[in-house]
């Protein structure tokens, strides 16, 4: 007779810092996962009893005394499943990214994790030690190695976990999205499946944390490297897989497998899951978008709406004379396919006005980018105030191109909490908006095909300052994600002028980003947590 284990995968979005909450959601599922699932164990993500990645809270000594009793919480009071549990362990002045396996009131194991990642968004070795030794536990006769993340990208701690015994691994995760990152980890394992032999059971989070986006995905492997159970995307699930002793070894038997995403919908589904938890996890009723009847507003209208609902999305056109009937048309015609509530302002007068004031100052000197300014600042004093009254979160509209080359005004269009689309470039804009599109109705097509326009001056448009985004994009992705010189750029057949250009406005802007909102992280470098240049340099292109 085989012998049978069933694993549930708790793949849940859990709130950094609400310790309680967190456990209060750890138990419920623990007992769902044996009343309703029959499973013989549990296992929740990576720290997921104070969420992640906590950062500095670690230090702090009142979340030491909370983990510690909500560790204790859990192994007390749940009953007759083993819970596999990830938290920080606190050990004199050392802190370990552990996790334990837990059954009525005691300890069947205990691991720490091995790997410390230390670059791009993580930087564990500020926190924790590492841990040395494989953890092996046996259930119903299977002997389960356990694993944390990191672990897995390397071959020794998989190894040491087989040599201790280990007939299938079961590795808890806090793995972050970013572009074709469900298929890295899948490869990853897969290599490192090739080494050893036996199966593997892949556990991550979902959510939006900050930048950070968790999309789950999470999988069961064979020995041989084929997915046989894969978890939808960007969802909160408790998932069963089964795994079977048999005379060949351990086998999981096969499940439901989600097919991987394409590459806009998973973009999509991570922008839409970060914006959404951002405004749920910091309590705001709500959020207020100005539309401006350009691209970018008109994709975060729309990620607004997706994620929140329409009922909780406040837009706003704030038109000036060089506003064309065109935007102002499109932008109505958007907020009425979207039901969102929409209104008006126009900005001359609190133009003029501000204008008038700084009249003795100016002189008689032309008009300029200073006027380009203001008009940008009118608007965002409009926008923080009804964000102010309403308590909405006004969401920032600029995209990663922009971002870069410094393509915004400080304390204008650059105002607000939250940047959905920070790291995505305006090619990718259009795509996303695109895509939108083929699930409903909700960006007007003239503002996907229409070139594209600050409209702060007559007839202005974005190729009047920059080159056009089919050239600047790639020589922005060359250096920003791949750390290029002028030279290896060049080489890929831009002009070397206009390659220094864009580089040296990279370069010169660093300080507008310093204090820009903070915006979802989808590729492999978002400007925040990954990219920390200076912003005093004399540092010079081409070298």
């Amino acid at each position: 007779m085989n012998t049978t284990v069933t694993v549930a995968l708790a793949q849940l979005d859990l709130v950094v810092g609400d310790v309680a909450g967190n456990t209060a959601r750890i138990i419920d599922y623990a007992a769902r996962a044996r009343d309703e699932l029959r499973a013989d164990i549990v296992a929740f993500p990576e720290l997921s009893i104070c969420g992640y990645p906590p950062e500095d809270l670690l230090f702090h000594a009142g979340l030491r005394r909370r983990v510690e009793a909500a560790v204790d919480k859990v192994r007390d009071e749940v009953r007759d499943i083993v819970v596999l549990l990830g938290f920080p362990e606190y050990e004199g002045t050392n802190i370990y990214n552990a996790c334990a396996a837990l059954r009525n009131g005691k300890y069947l194991a205990r691991y720490r994790k091995q790997l410390l990642p230390n670059y791009s968004v993580f930087d564990e070795e500020r926190y924790f030690e590492a841990g040395n030794d494989a953890a092996v536990f046996k259930l119903n006769g299977i002997r389960i190695g356990l694993l944390i993340c990191e672990d897995l990208w390397r071959p020794q701690p998989v190894a040491k976990s087989r040599s201790a015994g280990a007939e299938v691994i079961l590795a808890i995760n806090g793995s972050p999205y970013e572009l074709r990152s469900q298929q890295k980890r899948e490869d990853v394992v897969q290599k490192r499946l090739s080494e050893i032999g036996i199966p593997l059971i892949y556990l991550n989070m979902v959510g939006g944390q900050d930048e950070l986006v968790f999309d789950g995905g999470s999988f069961a492997m064979t020995r041989d490297g084929d997915v046989c159970f894969r978890a939808p995307a960007f969802e909160e699930g408790l998932f069963a897989v089964d795994l079977e002793a048999k005379a060949s070894g351990i086998e999981p038997v096969a499940g439901d497998k989600v097919d991987l995403l394409a590459t806009e919908a998973s973009v999509y589904g991570a922008l839409v899951t970060g914006t959404r938890d951002y405004i749920e996890k910091h309590g705001f009723p709500g959020v207020v978008v100005g539309l401006s009847g350009g691209i970018d507003s008109a994709l975060i209208l729309a990620i607004a709406c997706d994620a929140i609902g329409e009922d909780r999305v406040r837009a706003v056109m704030m038109p000036f004379r060089y506003t064309s009937t065109m935007s102002q048309e499109d932008a109505s015609a958007q907020a009425a396919t979207l039901s969102v509530r929409y209104d008006v302002l126009p900005i001359e007068p609190i133009y003029a006005a501000t204008v008038a004031q700084l009249g003795k100052i100016f002189g008689e000197s032309e008009p300029d980018v200073t006027e380009e300014n203001i008009q940008a600042r009118c608007r965002g004093i409009l926008l923080m105030a009804i964000s102010n009254k309403t308590g909405r979160m006004l969401l920032t509209t600029g995209n990663k191109s922009e971002m870069a080359v410094g393509y915004a005004t400080l304390y204008g269009d650059m105002a607000g909490g939250f940047a959905p689309i920070k790291d995505c470039s305006k090619t990718l804009v259009y795509k996303l908006a695109q895509y939108r599109n083929t699930l409903s109705p909700a960006i007007p097509e003239r503002v996907i095909t229409r070139p594209p326009s600050a409209e702060l001056r007559p007839n202005q448009k974005d190729t009047d300052s920059l080159p056009d985004y089919s050239v600047l994009d790639p020589i922005l992705e060359a250096l920003i994600e791949e750390d290029l010189s002028v030279d290896e750029i060049s080489a890929r057949g831009f002009d070397r002028s206009v390659v220094i250009r864009v580089l040296e406005l990279v370069k010169r802007n660093e300080y507008k980003r310093r204090q820009a909102p903070p915006g979802i992280r989808i590729s492999t470098r978002a400007f925040g947590r990954d990219w920390r240049y200076p912003i005093t340099s004399k540092y010079t292109f081409p070298e």
